[in-house]
């Protein structure tokens, strides 16, 4: 995947160094006291490679990197889950749009969520939109893909966690008497901006939950639902923090 601009590498080179191949840095930029100079210097004191280039290549490889560019290996959902024992996952199914799926990736970075799951035919978290929606925590967590939602579940289940669907037509609501427990391992599912989850999507989880709304709102956006049930998660996980 390619990385632009000085946040994102800079994030990338402190969190992810071990899935950096390349960082590519504008030559007028090295040896100054700039931030690209920086994070060039950090990258080189982790034993990355670090190449100048013009600001012609800059340009051919991306117009909007602002003098620095990386590009980062990805990772395998399975290698991901097998690395410890989840406690909190957020998969996002169908999930198009890059800004939402990046606000969902930094709000799953707040909350301490292990990893998230971009499932079945959602945005590609490489995709630059994304990166710099994320403003960084793309490299704080793993964020991976999954070829359906039907194998994220299963490979979330497979680490004996509960499963639980964000939906509007749950039967329970989050905060309120017959809720799930959620100081289980749990993993969260949150559908398309446009229409949810379908049926068969909702018949994946272990339960189906709906997040109550006290005023006049329609519903919530992607990102504000995530940020309401991972950290209701999170402090149940966490009840002493």
């Amino acid at each position: 995947m390619l990385v632009e601009g000085p946040q994102a590498v800079r994030e990338l080179v402190a969190h992810r160094s071990e899935h950096v191949r390349d960082v590519y840095v504008l030559d007028s930029a090295l040896g100054t006291r700039g931030p690209l100079a920086e994070i060039a210097d950090s990258a080189l004191d982790k034993g990355l490679f670090v190449h100048p280039m013009t600001a012609e290549v800059a340009h051919a490889m991306s117009p909007d990197c602002q003098g620095i560019v990386a590009v980062a290996q990805t990772s395998a959902i399975e290698t991901v889950l097998a690395q410890g024992r989840p406690l909190l996952v957020a998969i996002l199914s169908q999930v198009r749009d890059p800004g939402n799926a990046g606000a969902a990736i930094r709000v799953a970075d707040a909350a301490g969520a292990h990893a998230v799951v971009l499932a079945g035919d959602s945005v590609d978290p490489t995709n630059p939109k994304v990166v710099r929606a994320t403003t960084g925590s793309l490299f704080h967590l793993p964020v991976i893909r999954a070829a359906s939602l039907a194998d994220a579940v299963a490979l979330v289940r497979a680490t004996g966690m509960v499963v639980l669907a964000s939906d509007v037509s749950g039967t329970s609501e989050l905060g309120r008497e017959g809720a799930p427990d959620l100081q289980r391992p749990t993993a969260w599912v949150f559908g398309n901006e446009a229409w949810g989850l379908s049926g068969e999507e909702l018949a994946l989880a272990d339960s189906v939950v709906r997040i109550p709304i006290f005023g006049a709102a329609e519903s919530l956006n992607l990102g504000t639902a995530a940020a309401v049930c991972l950290y209701a998660s999170a402090w149940a996980l966490r009840p002493d923090s």
